[in-house]
């Protein structure tokens, strides 16, 4: 199934005089001549970025996006009429905002962080600079000391706030901040604390200028501290594998399945044991 607002990797199938048709076996989707490369051949695979043009058809281009369907990304203000505000999306297509996701005025030539998605009724891409609604709800895969990935979405009194792994929302304080930073900026980060509302705070230097803590290791180190086992287990409340690890359930399962895999442990009913 072709998908918009996303690459998709799709078969040549035919060459016309205008482009070329792209097919993923069940449906055929055109590339314009002026963007079809010359080794462009019937029968071999390409990578495409698919979009609708201005008349709703699905099309394909080899011009890169600043960002995909499910991604947040720092845009900025093309365009404003009387419906909303239109993003330069790096391509010949811009990304629509209505107002009623822009929660503060938009204006022409400022940069906004948004989140993009297709709308349910109008079936476009779409773009939400109200960014609460699409963070995960889903438990951390990471825990304290971790390094992360983020977008620094936007200025705050206290400091910045940022975008984790496309999916979190944590901050970065002022008065941690000892280098150049701006908003818009996609960086490496460090998981300081996690604080038990949920909230996370960042920094950018990590604990021991950069040395990560590993789930893996600290499970470990936990193991050979108590004579090599933990009544801990998949079916363990999340609370008690908190209090007990210091880590989601999520972070735990994952730290456990690398061991297991590694023949490190051995899991029962009762809990883990270290080998």
């Amino acid at each position: 199934m072709i998908e918009i607002g996303k690459y998709n990797t799709l078969q040549v199938d035919k060459l016309v005089d205008f482009g070329l048709y792209l097919t993923d076996g069940e449906s055929a989707i055109l590339l314009p001549k002026k963007w079809v490369l010359r080794d462009m051949l019937p029968g071999k695979e390409v990578k495409v970025f698919v979009y609708k043009d201005n008349e709703e058809r699905p099309i394909a281009t080899t011009m890169t996006p600043y960002a995909e369907v499910g991604q947040f990304a720092f845009l900025k203000v093309k365009e404003i009429n009387d419906f909303g505000a239109f993003l330069d999306w790096g391509i010949e297509k811009d990304i629509f905002v209505p107002f009623r996701e822009q929660g503060i005025d938009m204006q022409v030539g400022r940069s906004y962080t948004v989140f993009l998605y297709i709308d349910s009724i109008t079936e476009r891409v779409t773009a939400s600079a109200k960014l609460q609604k699409f963070l995960s709800k889903e438990e951390y895969d990471f825990i304290e000391h971790d390094a992360v990935d983020i977008l620094v979405a936007k200025k705050t009194d206290l400091g910045y706030e940022a975008i984790i792994n496309n999916q979190f929302k944590g901050l970065l304080y002022d008065n941690e901040i000892f280098e150049p930073i701006r908003v818009g900026e996609t960086r490496r980060a460090y998981v300081k604390k996690i604080r038990p509302d949920g909230k996370i705070d960042l920094n950018l230097q990590g604990k021991g200028f950069g040395i990560s803590a590993d789930a893996r290791d600290i499970l470990l180190e936990k193991l050979r501290a108590n004579n090599g086992f933990l009544a801990l287990h998949d079916g363990s409340d999340p609370e008690q594998i908190q209090a007990v690890m210091n880590m989601s359930k999520k972070a735990f399962k994952k730290a456990v399945g690398g061991l297991y895999k590694d023949k490190l442990i051995e899991i029962t009913d009762k809990g883990i044991q270290l080998l």
